[in-house]
C-alpha cells in the first residue's frame, strides 16, 4: 500500500481500535467513526486516529481511500447503502466480520460500480471490548482470511493482503464465501455454542471455588456479546445447525460407549482426539 493511503475505520471497538493502532504505527493516516465518543477520544489521545466523528461525516468519508468496517454484520450493509454516495471514486471497502455470505454478496450487488468491497476476516480477538482493550499485537500470532468473489479485482485482493501484512498477521489464506462460512461454523461458532451450553448446564455460582484450568479453558469464550453473536449465528444458520447435529451425534456415541462400559471404544476415541490435537498443534 502507498504511504499516502488514507484509512477510515467505521467501528472503533476492539478490532477496529487494533487496526487503528497498527496502521498508525505503520505511518498511515487513520480517521474513525464510532457511536461511542469515549472510544474515539481514547484512540485520538493515544495517537491512533487523526479526525473522528460519532456519526457518518461526509468529509471523513470523502477523504478515505480504504474504508474498514468493524461493526455488526447487518450494520455494514445498512451503513454502506446509506453512505456510499459520499465515497471517493475507486475507494476500496473491507470488513472484519465473522460471516461472509449474505454480507459480501449483498453489498456487492448494490455497491456503486466505481467502488469495491473485498471481504476479509482477522481471526483474532479477546473476551473484552472497546478501544481501550485494543492491541495490534493480537494479530502477530493470528490468521487472516481473504474471501474474494468474481466481482473483486486484482487490485482489491492485493489491498486485502497488503493490509494483513502491514498489520503483521502470522498466516494469510484465501477462501470462497461458502468455504469461509462452513469453516468458521465449526472452528468458532460451534465452540461458542459448546462453551455457552456448558455454562448453562448447571447453576455454577460457586464453581470458581472448586474448578481447575480445564473448565476455565473450555468456558473462556462463554463471556459473549449476545447481540453480535446472535446475528452471526443466524446469518450462518444452515452450517451451524449441521455442526451442532454432528457434535450431538458424536456426544451420543461417547455416551453409548460409557453406558455400555466399552473401555476399548473410549480409549480409541481418546487416542483419535489426541492424534488430531497433535496434528493441530503442528
Amino acid at each position: 500500500m502507498k504511504k499516502e493511503t488514507h484509512f477510515l475505520i467505521v467501528g472503533l471497538g476492539l478490532l477496529g481500535g487494533s487496526y487503528a493502532q497498527g496502521l498508525s504505527a505503520a505511518g498511515y493516516e487513520v480517521d474513525a467513526i464510532d457511536l461511542d465518543e469515549q472510544n474515539l477520544q481514547y484512540a485520538a489521545q493515544a495517537g491512533w486516529i487523526r479526525q473522528f466523528s460519532v456519526e457518518p461525516d461526509p468529509a471523513l468519508i470523502q477523504q478515505a481511500d480504504v474504508l474498514i468496517f468493524a461493526v455488526y454484520p447487518n450494520t455494514i450493509v445498512d451503513w454502506i447503502r446509506a453512505n456510499q454516495s459520499w465515497m471517493k471514486k475507486d475507494a476500496i471497502l473491507t470488513d472484519v466480520t465473522g460471516v461472509k455470505r449474505g454480507i459480501v454478496e449483498t453489498v456487492q450487488q448494490f455497491l456503486r460500480k466505481d467502488l469495491e468491497f473485498i471481504g476479509a476476516h482477522p481471526m483474532a480477538g479477546k473476551e473484552v471490548s472497546g478501544a481501550k482493550n485494543s492491541d495490534s499485537s493480537l494479530f502477530h500470532v493470528a490468521n487472516f482470511i481473504v474471501t474474494p468473489t468474481e466481482k473483486n479485482t486484482p487490485r482489491g485482493i492485493a489491498l486485502a493482503y497488503d493490509l494483513a501484512k502491514t498489520l503483521g498477521f502470522a498466516h494469510l489464506s484465501e477462501l470462497s464465501l461458502q468455504q469461509h462460512d462452513k469453516m468458521i461454523s465449526f472452528v468458532s461458532q460451534l465452540t461458542h455454542v459448546i462453551a455457552v451450553t456448558l455454562m448453562n448446564t448447571h447453576d455454577n455460582t460457586h464453581l470458581a471455588e472448586y474448578t481447575g484450568d480445564s473448565f476455565r479453558d473450555l468456558t473462556r469464550i462463554a463471556k459473549i456479546n449476545e447481540n453480535l453473536w446472535t446475528e452471526l449465528f443466524l446469518l450462518n444458520q444452515d452450517y451451524l445447525l449441521q455442526d451442532i447435529d454432528d457434535f450431538a451425534a458424536e456426544l451420543q456415541h461417547f455416551r453409548k460407549a460409557l453406558a455400555q462400559g466399552d473401555s476399548e471404544e473410549m480409549k480409541r476415541l481418546f487416542r483419535q482426539s489426541t492424534q488430531r490435537r497433535q496434528q493441530f498443534d503442528h
